[in-house]
């Protein structure tokens, strides 16, 4: 019964193809060698002449699949190495691009009169002059855009992404995944109105640095949360722009001052107003409807109080982002999902939940 041409079949073939009338499964294909070699162009054994045409229909397939995962309907997705927060700013430091934007930065205007005298008495220190760089970078960086022919902003973009789904694998450029994260719609880049690529390094930091990276995610979880959720992404712009208007004021001049330093300030700053924000949030059980009146209150506190805005991300550091508890339970709630996150509020200037 066996002795047979059927008989004379190798068990690696029977393992390796299927019977006849079936296709070769997806996860299957990038395995298979035979097929790997007929998408690179090589003849295919002779031995395996016989199965030519299901071959091809596979690697038809797996074409396909390749174009999906670039994102671009082109050449096959590259795998990108992350990107540290260090390296990624030594790159904006050095860009010529930026130089330029940097030179076009204007100095605040001083004061006059008894307006200079009140600020002299009452005001905020000045930055001091050595620190002046570090500002204009930071200025430069908000009013650069995501470029999508710059590989340091795609190592960036695609960083924050494995980061904070934990995905060993990257992801297209444009998609539906970019709203998972919170952004409004494929493209995060449309999200960055008044703080461009800074926004960007600041969520690279938030994810980057060992101590961040556990709080970065317990705000990620509680942004899916069945009723607490909020567009993370979003939320996050937000966070750069309160930041970036309270440099801009000079409301962070005497932190800066006192450590030499600005970029490292905003960071810290910037976590520290996610962090007050998820307390408040998770504590008191809040939706996306509370959201205006919280980013209100934060770029009041932001402004008036950074100094203790960072003492309590120092605090919470100490402590370890265990001694936060467990997620918060569902409350008897409407489900956000409701409620759109565009156009909720307008707070002051340009800050609002876009």
């Amino acid at each position: 019964m066996n002795g047979g041409a059927g008989g004379s079949e190798r068990p690696e073939e029977r393992q390796r193809f299927p019977p006849p009338g079936r296709s070769l499964p997806l996860s299957a294909l990038g395995q298979n060698g035979l097929l790997q070699a007929l998408v690179q162009g090589a003849e295919p054994p002779a031995g395996d002449v016989e199965i030519s045409e299901e071959l091809q229909r596979a690697r038809e397939e797996w074409e396909a699949v390749e174009e999906i995962r670039s994102g671009l309907g082109g050449a096959p997705a590259v795998a990108t190495a992350p990107i540290s927060f260090r390296e990624a700013l030594q790159f904006f430091r050095t860009a010529a691009e930026l130089g330029e934007r940097r030179r076009k930065l204007r100095a605040p205007r001083r004061r006059q009169g008894l307006a200079a005298l009140l600020r002299f008495l009452f005001g905020p220190p000045r930055l001091q002059p050595q620190l002046r760089g570090e500002q204009e970078l930071a200025l430069a960086m908000a009013q650069c855009a995501l470029d999508d022919n710059e590989s340091v902003h795609m190592r960036i973009l695609q960083t924050i992404y494995k980061k904070l789904t934990r995905s060993r694998l990257g992801c297209p450029r444009y998609g539906a995944h970019w709203e998972e994260l919170g952004f409004q719609g494929t493209d995060p880049g449309t999200d960055l109105r008044g703080t461009g690529m800074l926004a960007l390094m600041q969520l690279l930091f938030f994810v980057m640095d060992p101590q961040m990276l556990p709080l970065a995610l317990d705000i990620f979880r509680l942004s899916q949360h069945e009723t607490q959720e909020f567009p993370f992404g979003i939320m996050s712009v937000n966070i750069t722009r309160i930041v970036l208007q309270a440099l801009r004021e000079e409301r962070l001049s005497r932190e800066c001052n006192r450590r030499q330093q600005v970029i490292a300030v905003l960071n810290d700053l910037y976590a520290a107003a996610f962090l007050r924000l998820y307390r408040t949030w998770k504590g008191q059980h809040k939706t996306i409807a509370d959201s205006c009146f919280l980013l209100k209150e934060l770029e009041l506190s932001t402004k008036r109080k950074p100094k203790q805005l960072l003492k309590s991300l120092e605090a919470f550091v100490s402590r370890g982002p265990t001694a936060e508890g467990p997620a918060p339970p569902s409350p008897p709630s409407p489900s956000s999902r409701e409620l759109s996150f565009t156009g909720l509020c307008d707070l002051e200037g340009e800050l609002r939940l876009v």
